[in-house]
C-alpha cells in the first residue's frame, strides 16, 4: 500500500534542487563564516549571497533579515525583543495585542510576557477563525506598543485581515509583527507592500531544511536580541550561522516564489477535489469543513467528522497509509482539544473530531482522490463500530 503524505503544514519534503545547493556547504565548504581565512570567506560569501537573494525575493533590504533556528525562535525574538526594548526606552510595562488563534510560539510567549508584567489582550475569533478589525481598534490603548497577528492560520488555514490591522496600527505608531510561517510560499509576501514591521518565517515549510528561519525587522524598529555571545547577524542573534541551511532556505524560497501562481492554482484544485471527493462519499451529518471558505491558505483543509474522535481517526488513517494531523496536542499524556477550534466557538462534536489535511510539493490529484476514498472507508468503518 502506497503511503500518502497529507501533512505539509507540519513539514515539507526537501526538494532535490535545495539539497543539491546545500551539499557543498555540508562537505568541502565547511568554514565558519566569521573566520578570516579562505575557508571562512567562502562560507561568508555564500551567507551574504543567500541573504541578498532572500531579501530580493521578499522585497526588503538585506540588513533587515536576521537568520534564526526557525519560526519559534523568530516569533519569540519578535515579541520578547520588542517588549524588552520598549521597557528599556519607556520604563513602562506597556500593552500588547494578539489573537486567540495564534501559534503557541506566540501565545506562550505572550503568557510569559504577562508574567513579566506586560498587559496582553487576546482578540477573539469568529466561527470561521477570523478576527474583527473593529475589535482590534477597540483594544488599542495609549500604551499599546505591539500587535502580533498571524498571516494565515496553521490549523484551519484562515487568513487574517493583516493589511487592515497593519495599516491601522502603523497610523497609530504601533509595531506590527506577523507570523508568516504558514503563509510564506502559499500567498504573496511583498514586504514593501505588507504593512508589518516584523515577520517570522521558516524554511522547512517551503521544502527547505529544518532548523533555519528568519526574522524580518524593518529598519528603525528597536528590539533586543535573545541570544548573546557573538556579533553574528549584526549583533541581533549570536551563534555561528547555519550556512548550509540558509543557502537551502534561499534556494527553496526562490523556487516557491517562481512557482507561486502555479502552486496556488494547483493547491486550490487539490483542495476543491479533495473536499468534493469526500463530500460524495460522506454525508454532511458526519463531515464539516472548519475555517473560512474563501479567505484561506490554499493548501490547508480542516475537517470535523462528528461522532468520531480525532485521535482514533488519526491512528486508523495512519494504518490506512494516510499521514494527517489533528488540532489536538498531547500534553503530559492527556489529549487536549485545539485551542484554535476552541477559540472559534465550535461545538464539542466538531472540536473532538477535527483532522487537518494539507497539500504541497509532490501531491497530485490522483493522490487526493485515493486519499479521499481511503478516508471515507475509515470513517464509515468507525461509524459502524460506534453504532454497534
Amino acid at each position: 500500500m502506497k503511503r500518502l503524505y497529507l501533512d505539509h503544514a507540519a513539514t515539507t519534503p526537501l526538494r532535490p534542487e535545495v539539497l543539491e545547493e546545500m551539499m557543498p556547504y555540508l562537505t568541502d565548504l565547511f568554514g565558519n563564516p566569521s573566520s578570516l581565512h579562505a575557508f571562512g570567506r567562502d562560507s561568508r560569501v555564500a551567507l551574504d549571497h543567500a541573504r541578498h537573494r532572500i531579501a530580493r525575493l521578499l522585497n526588503c533590504d538585506p540588513q533587515e533579515i536576521a537568520f534564526t533556528s526557525g519560526g519559534t525562535e523568530s516569533d519569540n525574538t519578535a515579541l520578547f525583543g520588542t517588549a524588552l526594548a520598549w521597557r528599556e526606552s519607556s520604563g513602562a510595562r506597556g500593552h500588547i495585542i494578539t489573537t486567540s488563534v495564534e501559534h503557541h510560539a506566540v501565545l506562550h510567549a505572550c503568557r510569559r510576557l504577562e508574567e513579566l508584567g506586560f498587559d496582553v489582550t487576546y482578540l477573539p475569533a469568529d466561527e470561521l477563525g477570523q478576527v474583527n478589525v473593529q475589535h482590534f481598534l477597540s483594544a488599542i490603548r495609549d500604551d499599546t506598543f505591539l500587535v502580533s497577528v498571524m498571516y494565515g492560520n496553521n490549523e484551519v488555514g484562515t487568513l487574517q485581515p493583516i493589511f487592515e490591522i497593519g495599516q491601522a496600527a502603523r497610523e497609530r505608531g504601533i509595531i506590527v509583527h506577523t507570523d508568516a510561517v504558514q503563509a510564506l510560499g502559499a500567498v504573496p509576501v511583498d514586504l514593501k507592500r505588507l504593512p508589518v514591521d516584523l515577520l517570522s518565517a521558516s524554511a522547512h515549510k517551503i521544502n527547505g531544511p529544518k532548523g533555519v528561519g528568519l526574522l524580518y525587522h524593518r529598519r528603525g524598529v528597536r528590539w533586543k536580541p535573545l541570544l548573546y555571545g557573538g556579533s553574528q547577524e549584526r549583533g541581533h542573534r549570536a551563534g555561528t550561522e547555519n550556512v548550509a541551511g540558509i543557502v537551502g532556505f534561499a534556494k527553496a524560497l526562490q523556487l516557491v516564489q517562481e512557482e507561486l501562481s502555479h502552486k496556488q492554482d494547483n493547491m486550490r484544485e487539490l483542495r476543491r477535489t479533495f473536499i468534493q471527493e469526500l463530500s460524495d462519499r460522506i454525508s454532511s451529518a458526519h463531515m464539516t469543513i472548519n475555517g473560512h471558505p474563501t479567505a484561506t491558505l490554499p493548501h490547508i483543509v480542516n475537517i470535523s467528522f462528528p461522532g468520531l474522535s480525532s485521535d482514533t481517526l488519526l491512528m486508523n488513517l495512519d494504518l490506512a497509509g494516510i499521514a494527517a494531523s489533528s488540532g489536538s496536542a498531547c500534553s503530559a499524556g492527556s489529549l487536549e482539544v485545539s485551542h484554535v477550534l476552541k477559540a472559534m466557538g465550535l461545538s464539542e462534536d466538531r472540536l473532538q473530531s477535527a483532522v487537518r489535511f494539507s497539500f504541497g510539493y509532490g501531491t497530485t490529484v490522483e493522490a487526493v482522490r485515493e486519499a479521499a476514498e481511503r478516508i471515507a472507508a475509515v470513517v464509515h468503518r468507525m461509524l459502524e463500530l460506534v453504532r454497534s
